[in-house]
């Protein structure tokens, strides 16, 4: 097969990290372009070593900023034109983040978690939408919480609560569980995005939105403050004793596999573990789905409209 570029954001760390490893090895033909916030060439070089493979780049990129977005597509569009990337075939969005207040804000002004989780996934892809060729595959990071059911969460993530895309990007007074809320619903958004996006994607190009389910031993409480880290990354570590959860090694290698041999479901399908099982009925909603992708289209072009009215005033 023809080599291809794949752009990945949240493999800093985590099983996303062990995931672009195994990538890398089993397919070194390809060219990885990886966004990291901040010491995107670094990570390149740390990937490269690991895996023996050069056609690693790095890219600059706070997920948290529209136009850091924008300036990373930018770059990512100018090695496709000169051909210093071969053409695009594939993006994982595993980026994303919790935290523990909903008044933390973007750079943008916008609630941090549905900015991080979900507008910066839809720009990105939006913008590179044009260039993907066939066969190619969007997998987009999701989560089991989206179900809103104990049994999937065991109490420790409140239900998802869908509101106007305008208000879930709002800052709003609240602090850990509705941060958890804001989670919940920032990975339901994930799904009806992909939804969105397998009506607008050639046949060639498919789009899945994928659960890894719980995951112990990583960073992904980082924002979170000692204690309250403490207890969740303990909760998590017993879910994997439980047999709930996978170590980041396993879930990496899981979807690694996903991707290499797995992407066979129906475009817009809902993968758990690399299972094509149905994601829940509240996530099949496709007045919700449009509103989304139109409400993120006015959301995330809000900065260049005040860009050009600072224009005229002046």
């Amino acid at each position: 097969m023809d080599s291809r570029t794949i752009v990945l954001t949240g493999v800093t760390r985590g099983f996303g990290r062990e995931t672009v490893e195994l990538l890398i090895r089993e397919r070194p033909q390809d060219h990885y372009v990886v966004l990291a916030r901040r010491g995107g060439e670094r990570l390149a070089a740390e990937l490269a070593q690991a895996t023996g493979a050069s056609a690693v780049t790095g890219v600059d990129c706070d997920l948290a900023s529209l136009a850091e977005i924008r300036r990373a597509v930018e770059e990512i569009l100018r090695g496709l034109d000169t051909g210093y990337l071969p053409p695009l075939g594939g993006y994982l969005g595993n980026a994303g983040l919790t935290v523990t207040t909903t008044e933390k804000r973007t750079t943008d002004g916008y609630e941090m978690t549905f900015g991080v989780n979900v507008l910066s996934h839809y720009l990105l892809v939006r913008e590179l939408l044009p260039r993907f060729t066939g066969p190619g595959w969007i997998v987009l990071t999701s989560s089991d919480c989206h179900f809103g059911q104990f049994r999937y969460t065991l109490g420790a993530t409140p239900p998802p609560r869908w509101e106007t895309p305008e208000r879930l990007a709002t800052p709003r007074a609240g602090g850990a569980r509705e941060a958890g809320r804001a989670y919940a619903t920032s990975k339901l958004g994930v799904i009806y995005l992909a939804h969105a996006l397998a009506r607008r994607l050639p046949e060639s190009v498919g789009v899945y939105s994928y659960n890894p389910a719980l995951v112990a031993g990583t960073d992904f409480f980082r924002h979170a403050p000692g204690p309250v880290r403490g207890v969740l990354n303990g909760f998590f570590q017993l879910q994997r004793f439980l047999g709930r959860g996978m170590t980041p090694q396993q879930a990496g290698a899981r979807l690694a596999e996903t991707i290499l041999t797995g992407l066979t479901a129906r475009t817009g399908s809902y993968l758990d573990r690399g299972r094509h099982v149905p994601s829940s009925p509240e996530s099949h909603d496709e007045a919700r789905e449009e509103e989304l992708w139109r409400e993120a289209a006015r959301l995330a072009d809000a900065d260049r409209r005040a860009e050009r009215a600072d224009i005229l005033d002046e």
